[in-house]
């Protein structure tokens, strides 16, 4: 995919992204969410080809902020109702332009970093403005795989999967 050539940023989101999107309450109000270990590794791909990746998500959670800090995620911006001025600030951070960030979102509070980024993906249960916003929709369900394909995907575009694999090899 030519637009994955160039990407030197993934900003994800989170529910509906990292995570089915379903929250489960306990009795006392505390809210799980389950994490699927092929998306870790797959962050953890990409940070190994020296791309960053970065969390930009509307909720505050200190299960979301201690699966970051495990995968070594350093730019987290959590409790972002409005998630343009995160996506603007790590641009400037890390001194990118659009072409090189690709976002990966589920719903309408993505919507417009979608429309910036210059790599666009959701997954395939995402409402339909956002899918005719994207360029490219998962095979894979979110939470369940859905951000290591998009791992992958930037990885063979970029003919950098076969090194970080061999890694593993030897």
């Amino acid at each position: 995919m030519e637009q994955a050539k160039n990407i030197r940023l993934l900003i994800l989101d989170v529910d509906g992204v990292l995570t089915t999107g379903a929250l489960y309450y306990g009795s006392s109000g505390f809210a799980m969410r389950g994490f699927h270990i092929h998306d870790g590794m797959g962050i953890k791909l990409l940070q190994k080809a020296g791309i960053e990746v970065a969390i930009i998500t509307s909720k505050k959670s200190d299960a979301v902020a201690k699966r970051l800090e495990e995968l070594g995620i350093r730019h987290a911006y959590l409790g972002q109702e409005d998630k343009r001025p995160a996506y603007q600030e790590l641009k400037t951070k890390l001194q990118l332009d659009d072409t090189e960030i690709a976002y990966m979102g589920d719903d309408l509070p993505d919507l417009a970093l979608l429309r910036r980024a210059g790599f666009a993906a959701s997954v395939p249960n995402a409402p339909a403005i956002i899918q005719q916003y994207v360029d490219y929709i998962t095979q894979k369900k979110p939470g369940k795989g859905a951000v290591r394909e998009v791992c992958e995907l930037i990885l063979m575009a970029q003919g950098k999967l076969e090194s970080v694999l061999q890694s593993y090899l030897d």
